[in-house]
């Protein structure tokens, strides 16, 4: 079975989904790119969009139905995130919602489903934020020293972590810790247990073992530096077994690549949009610029890299919810997504001239947001390798 996929998963036909994204750009037009572009330079979190969101249902689309959601499949999720994107905003504020309850929903037991799902479901609980990088782990997730220790009724947690995102704006984290030191384990994958932690009751009950400081990067994602100091949380919060837990976050790495991939392609369309209109109106020496080639072919041809990676998100998305092995997929659409986004950001920059680096035109904003998708979730490096060694079968390359 897929990553997320449940027995009683809805799937929308061609006019449903066309419908859904028609809801979701009209959602989104109510929250133009002056909104963003406000937002801005002082990195503010956009709190109105997400509650809008949320109150339309559109942050619980994974959720079962059983649980409050809409039961929808991963595809039907790429497409809202698609739209938000191509309307100018941003998903960072909001996208972890939809893969980090994976874990919950794959592998948490029935009395934590039942006790945090519909509360998220119908926003009353608030779950966006994941902590695993380290910085002295980075990509090297096995490496990472965060330890929880046993203790009679649960566990004592200490440690830091970075681009740990939205903690301030969460009730609930996901969090991974080793339980077992790196020395004592047979496999290094070993010995790390993902926790389920109720950001509530230690804001509320221990608020001096958890230390937050916001760092401010080069566009909007609220992300944080993180240190555990003591901080105790119960047998309950662990997430199937303990130990396996850097096996959970791996459940969940398709999921995320295929959904990050989906803004990025969402970037793609926005670029090739506003370059299209503007190319069409702009005249310069009294002839429009876009009936030059030297600015009409390469709109073209990012326009053509955007579709290529549609259609593969499209099938990633499709072996996904239909529980196939989509490993190759999702990677290479991560891949070709980020690759093609950046192609169109920089060729509206192009042809929008000096005009493309004044912020009134949204363009530079959005050329900031679109390159961060060929680091993350995992940098394309990481993405060769997979598909050098686990697809064509050559040696490791690291």
């Amino acid at each position: 079975m897929s990553d997320l996929l449940q027995s009683e998963t809805i799937k929308l036909s061609e006019e449903e989904r066309l419908q859904l994204r028609k809801e979701v750009r009209e959602l989104c037009e109510t929250f133009g790119n002056e909104y963003w572009r406000e937002l801005d330079p002082d990195r503010k979190y956009p709190q109105e969009f997400v509650d809008a969101l949320t109150d339309a249902g559109y942050l619980s689309v994974l959720i079962p139905k059983e649980y409050g959601g809409k039961g929808y499949g991963l595809t039907e999720a790429t497409i809202i995130l698609e739209e938000i994107h191509r309307a100018g905003g941003h998903a960072a504020a909001c996208h972890a919602q939809m893969y980090t309850m994976g874990s919950l929903l794959r592998h948490g037991n029935k009395a934590q489903k039942e006790k945090y799902l519909p509360g998220i479901a119908s926003g009353e609980i608030r779950m966006q934020a994941f902590s695993i990088t380290e910085p002295e782990a980075g990509s090297n997730t096995t490496a990472i020293e965060t330890f929880a220790e046993k203790t009679d009724d649960g566990y004592v947690i200490n440690g830091h972590k970075n681009w740990t995102s939205r903690i301030r704006q969460s009730d609930l984290l996901l969090l991974l810790a080793r339980t077992t030191p790196l020395e004592e384990v047979e496999k290094k994958s070993r010995g790390m247990t993902l926790f389920l932690v109720d950001l509530r009751e230690i804001r509320q009950n221990q608020p001096n073992a958890l230390a937050v400081e916001s760092v401010r990067t080069m566009f909007n994602y609220a992300t944080n530096k993180i240190w555990y100091k003591d901080m105790k949380v119960p047998e309950d919060s662990v997430i199937g077994e303990v130990g396996s837990g850097f096996k959970y976050v791996l459940d969940g790495m398709n999921a995320e690549r295929i959904l990050l991939a989906s803004e990025s392609i969402g970037d793609g369309y926005f670029f090739i949009d506003r370059a299209v209109e503007y190319a069409s109106e702009r005249e310069v020496f009294n002839r429009k610029i876009g009936e030059n080639q030297g600015v009409q072919f390469p709109i073209a041809k990012a326009y053509a890299s955007i579709k290529a990676a549609d259609a593969l998100r499209y099938k990633a998305a499709e072996k996904f919810d239909t529980g196939e092995n989509c490993g190759e997929e999702a990677n290479t659409a991560k891949l070709i997504s980020s690759e093609a986004s950046w192609e169109a950001a920089n060729v509206a920059i192009n042809t929008y001239g000096g005009n493309g680096f004044v912020d009134q035109y949204d363009i530079e904003r959005k050329f900031r947001e679109t390159r961060m998708y060929q680091v993350a979730p995992v940098n394309n490096n990481m993405i060769l390798s997979y598909i050098g060694q686990h697809v064509l079968g050559m040696p490791r390359s690291y």
